[in-house]
C-alpha cells in the first residue's frame, strides 16, 4: 500500500508543479489552489508512506516520479524540446526509480 501512495503523491507533485507554473506568480486564483491542494495531498501522502519505506528510497522515487512526469507534461503539452538527449535522461532517472524499488 505504501509503494502505491508513493506513486500517486509522485503524480501530484507533477500536478503540483505544473500549478505553480500555471498560477503566474500566484496571480492567477484557481491553479494557485491546485497547487495547494495537491502540494499538501502530495507531501501527505508521501509522510504515508515513509513510515514504511526508508526516506533515501522514498524521497528518491517521489522525486523522480516529479521530474519525470513534469518533463514529459511539459514535452507534450507546453512545447518544450522533446529531443533524444532528454529523453534519454528521462529513461535513466526512471531507470534509477525502477532500480531502487527493485533493490528495496
Amino acid at each position: 500500500m505504501a509503494w502505491i501512495v508513493l506513486v500517486i503523491s509522485g503524480l501530484l507533485e507533477t500536478a503540483w508543479a505544473i500549478a505553480l507554473d500555471r498560477s503566474a506568480g500566484f496571480s492567477r486564483p484557481v491553479p494557485s489552489a491546485v497547487f495547494a491542494v495537491t502540494l499538501v495531498l502530495s507531501m501527505a501522502g508521501l509522510g504515508y508512506a515513509l513510515r514504511e519505506i526508508p526516506v533515501g528510497t522514498g524521497y528518491a522515487v517521489w522525486v523522480g516520479i516529479g521530474t519525470v512526469g513534469t518533463a514529459l507534461v511539459g514535452m507534450l503539452a507546453l512545447n518544450e524540446p522533446a529531443n533524444l538527449p532528454r529523453i534519454a535522461c528521462l529513461l535513466l532517472v526512471i531507470a534509477g526509480i525502477v532500480g531502487l524499488k527493485i533493490f528495496h
